[in-house]
């Protein structure tokens, strides 16, 4: 590693919209998973900068997980606006130390910390050009919400879907809110040599990739859930051909980031994780 990078910001101009009053206040929710509600708030987490990772918002459906809050008080409703749903998993540790290596390893100017971003809050998600969803097996769109993404990810953003796999029809329910925002996009499988795979870090056979999740490794002993044992690393695409969705089936890569410091996580997977977030963000500023 040591690798420093001087990225061109532009992508930030194309997707700015409204008034400075449109965009939210930072905030921070619970998290689904109960310990990382208790992460502590980086001193300079109040420091604007070019660059923010986003976390997108989603109201939860019926998804093998799509039961509310996990954790310290076991599953349970709530309030998708308030926290402590689905889409908050690996929030925000994850988002975090992700944005810590990139600190590190490239010159980019990226904030510290994560905003949620719920796509009902007017022009908000116009400001932030990369967003993570998490467990999106579970997300059940409105059609104004659909709309809302859709036209984010026409202007210049980016959406990586990550932490879900293979089980109880959980690629069909995403598949169908995918198709939501993009009625007449395809969903097409990726190669080995797209440049996602490659923009910082060469990661050669980047389609076999399969980044563990940390629960099923403690008590699985396997890494994935359910059927999910063959990566399928996927994406949509804009009329250039730039990748606007990148799909990361079978994969969790977002625990790679989130237990990047944890002696019981496998090394190897962190430092891939790793490597491979800082591609998907530096492809996304140069892309």
């Amino acid at each position: 590693m040591g690798l420093v990078l001087h990225i061109a910001l532009i992508l930030t101009g194309l997707l700015l919209h409204g008034t400075a009053q449109a965009q939210r206040e930072f905030r921070v929710y619970d998290s689904w998973e109960g310990e990382d509600s208790e992460v502590a708030l980086p001193k300079d987490y109040a420091v604007p900068a070019d660059v923010v990772i986003g976390r997108l918002m989603y109201p939860s459906g019926s998804g093998y997980f799509g039961r509310g809050r996990r954790g310290r008080g076991g599953f349970g409703g709530g309030d998708w606006r308030q926290g402590g749903t689905t889409w908050s998993v690996d929030y925000p540790r994850g988002e975090r130390k992700l944005a810590q290596i990139l600190k590190r390893l490239t010159t980019t100017d990226i904030r510290s910390v994560e905003p949620p971003v719920n796509p009902e809050d007017g022009d908000d998600v116009f400001y932030w050009p990369f967003l993570i969803v998490g467990l999106a097996d579970n997300w059940q769109l409105t059609d104004g919400q659909a709309a809302t993404l859709r036209e984010y990810l026409l202007r210049g953003g980016f959406l990586f879907a990550d932490s879900f796999f293979d089980m109880g029809g959980s690629w069909t329910q995403f598949e169908a809110g995918m198709r939501r925002v993009f009625p007449d996009r395809p969903i097409v499988d990726l190669s080995d040599d797209h440049p996602v795979f490659h923009v910082v870090y060469d990661l050669t056979e980047g389609t076999q990739i399969q980044i563990p999740n940390m629960n099923a490794l403690m008590f699985r002993g396997n890494g994935f859930f359910g059927e999910g044992i063959g990566p399928r690393w996927r994406g949509v695409m804009d009329d250039q051909g730039r990748l606007m969705v990148l799909i990361a089936f079978n994969n969790d890569v977002s625990d790679s980031w989130q237990w990047a410091d944890d002696p019981r996580y496998p090394a190897e997977s962190a430092s891939l994780g790793l490597r491979l977030g800082v591609n998907i963000v530096v492809y996304t500023l140069t892309h």
